[in-house]
């Protein structure tokens, strides 16, 4: 079977699992390391035509990350495109199984077992904390309602200020987020890359908390490590 994944996270989970698979990747595709599969663009601005000379038996997407304008021009061309949609931590954990052992054929991986078994085994949280989690800065973007990373952190104790408001990434200004009653921080590297010196500095009352974004936005192999790396962090 010839796999071109438009997903990072989805590309991981592939590789992992069955190396020979994966044909085509994006140029966000990082992991695993020493990724040999050809690139073909960006996750909004894959390049079709290279795509379909891959000869790709799959296409595999999400509804969040990929444009649906490319996805229907390679249907068009003939290509099976699986969308996924990951939303919470129990949607990343069934769309991880509808694609690997439905869509690819193959036997249950075991990282995605030991996955669910480590956030299983997560401690009740403690007292909650309200958390402004910003992803952009020129705009300030944040994360809002309905999302994956919001959905983590609140299993580890962290509530999202912002996880009712209408959009799922707002745009709010610097006042407003520092208005906005949060006692935490927390800043991830990804898609935004935030450092100890880029992004604290605008929060002078609030402790931050640094996070590795593929711990918190990646729904893969990254999983079985991220309870206790973001638990870490979050301290």
């Amino acid at each position: 079977m010839r796999v071109v994944s438009l997903v990072p996270s989805l590309t991981e989970a592939v590789a992992v699992t069955a190396p020979g698979l994966l044909v085509g990747a994006t140029d966000w595709c990082t992991h695993p390391a020493g990724l040999r599969a050809a690139r073909v663009g960006g996750t909004k601005n894959p390049d079709v035509p290279g795509i379909l000379a891959l000869r790709p038996d799959l296409v595999v997407a999400n509804e969040e990350e990929n444009r649906e304008p490319d996805l229907a021009a390679l249907r068009e061309a003939g290509t099976e495109v699986l969308v996924t949609t990951v939303r919470t931590l129990e949607e990343a954990f069934v769309e991880l199984d509808r694609l690997l052992t439905g869509a690819c054929g193959l036997p249950r991986p075991r990282w995605l077992d030991e996955a669910e078994a480590a956030w299983a085994a997560l401690p009740p949280p403690s007292a909650p904390r309200r958390a402004v989690v910003p992803v952009w800065r020129r705009p300030w973007m944040v994360l809002g309602r309905d999302t994956f990373a919001g959905d983590l952190l609140a299993r580890l104790g962290v509530t999202n200020v912002y996880a009712d408001h209408a959009e799922r990434y707002p745009r709010v200004p610097l006042d407003e987020l520092n208005a906005a009653g949060a006692d935490l921080l927390v800043l991830p590297d990804e898609p935004y890359r935030f450092t100890a010196a880029d992004g604290p500095e605008a929060f002078p009352a609030l402790p931050a908390a640094l996070v590795d974004g593929r711990f918190l936005t990646w729904y893969g192999p990254s999983l079985v490590r991220a309870p206790a790396a973001l638990r870490a962090a979050l301290r």
